[in-house]
C-alpha cells in the first residue's frame, strides 16, 4: 500500500474501518488511523477545521487520563453504545438541535 497509490490505500483503510465498525462518515466526522496524522471534515471548510480542533482536545484528554492512571480501563461497550444511540440512534433524543 505505501509503494501504491498511499493516499487512495488510506482512504481504503478508512472506508473499510468504518464498514466494519458500523460507523457513517456523516455521523463521526474524524478518524485517527495508526501511524499517521489526524483526518476530519464536515459539511464545511469551517465544520472540518471545528472537528479538527474537538479531536485535539479528545486526543489531550485521553493522553492527560493516561498520563494519570497508566490503568485505565476502556469504556464499557454499553456506555459508548448509549452516548452514541441517545444522539444517532432511531429513538435519538440529544444534540438534534446540533
Amino acid at each position: 500500500m505505501i509503494q501504491g497509490d498511499y493516499e487512495h490505500e488510506t482512504g481504503h483503510q478508512i472506508f473499510n474501518a468504518f464498514a466494519e465498525k458500523g460507523l457513517l462518515y456523516t455521523e463521526m466526522e474524524m478518524v485517527l488511523l495508526q501511524n499517521h496524522g489526524p483526518f476530519t471534515w464536515g459539511k464545511t471548510a469551517e465544520k472540518a477545521v471545528y472537528n479538527s480542533a474537538v479531536l485535539e482536545e479528545l486526543a489531550r484528554m485521553a493522553y492527560l487520563t493516561l498520563q494519570i492512571n497508566p490503568n485505565t480501563p476502556r469504556i464499557k461497550d454499553t456506555l459508548r453504545l448509549k452516548h452514541y444511540e441517545r444522539k444517532h440512534g432511531k429513538d435519538a433524543y440529544y444534540g438534534q438541535g446540533c
